[in-house]
C-alpha cells in the first residue's frame, strides 16, 4: 500500500498531460484560425467554379471587313507648256495621282481631250491638240492602263477655256497657257465584262468644259 500514492500522483499527471494536448495533424478539430481559413479557402474555389469565362477578344475590336472606297467619276486637267506635246513634271504628277482614284482602279473608260491656243493655223493647233492627247494616254499606259480602255479626242483650239488675246487685240499669254492643254474624264464602270480584263466602261465621251 505504500505504492499507492505514486500510482494515483502518475495517472493525475496523465490526466492533466491528456487535457493540455491539442489536436492533432489531420484530426477535425482545430483553432477557430484555421477553421476560418478552410472556409475561406472553400469559398473562393466555388466562386472561382461559378463565375464564367471572360472572352479574349475585346468587343472594341471590329473584325468586319473595312467597306469599299465610293466610286466616283472624275475630272482632271492637265496643262501643257508652250510649244510642249508631252507633260512636264508637274503634269506627270497630276496624272500619277489620277491613277490612285478608284474609279480607275475599278477599270472605269478614260477619254483624253486635246487642246490648244489659237497661235498657229487651224491643222497645226489640231495636230498639236492631238499630240498631247496621245503623250498622256502613252504615260497612262506605261503606268499599266489599258489602250482598249482610254479614248482620244483632239479639239485644237475650238473649246479654249480663257481669252487667248486681250480686249485691246494684244496678246493673252496667261489665257494661252491654260487653253494648252488636256483634259481627262474617267466614268464609272457599268456591269459586264470588259476585254481588258476590267469592268466594262460606261458610254460617255462629252467634253468637260469649254466655252
Amino acid at each position: 500500500m505504500k505504492n499507492a500514492p505514486i500510482i494515483a500522483g502518475s495517472l493525475l499527471v496523465a490526466v492533466l498531460a491528456g487535457c493540455q494536448q491539442g489536436p492533432g495533424k489531420g484530426e477535425a478539430g482545430g483553432s477557430p484560425a484555421a477553421q476560418d481559413s478552410i472556409m475561406d479557402d472553400g469559398d473562393a474555389s466555388e466562386a472561382a467554379v461559378d463565375e464564367p469565362k471572360k472572352s479574349i477578344i475585346r468587343p472594341e475590336i471590329d473584325t468586319a471587313p473595312p467597306p469599299a472606297p465610293m466610286i466616283e467619276a472624275v475630272d482632271l486637267t492637265v496643262p501643257y507648256p508652250a510649244r510642249g506635246s508631252s507633260p512636264d513634271a508637274a503634269g506627270r504628277a497630276l496624272l500619277d495621282g489620277l491613277l490612285d482614284e478608284p474609279v480607275v482602279k475599278a477599270g472605269g473608260k478614260v477619254t483624253i481631250w486635246g487642246h490648244s491656243d489659237s497661235r498657229g493655223s487651224d491643222a497645226e493647233n489640231l495636230a498639236a491638240s492631238r499630240r498631247r492627247a496621245e503623250a498622256a494616254r502613252s504615260y497612262l499606259e506605261s503606268k499599266g492602263i489599258a489602250r482598249s480602255r482610254i479614248t482620244v479626242v483632239a479639239l485644237g483650239e475650238a473649246r479654249p477655256i480663257a481669252p487667248n488675246r486681250k480686249l485691246d487685240g494684244s496678246d493673252d499669254p496667261d489665257g494661252r497657257a491654260r487653253n494648252r492643254r488636256v483634259e481627262i474624264r474617267v466614268d464609272i464602270p457599268v456591269a459586264g465584262p470588259d476585254p481588258a480584263g476590267g469592268p466594262a466602261p460606261a458610254a460617255s465621251s462629252r467634253a468637260p468644259g469649254g466655252t
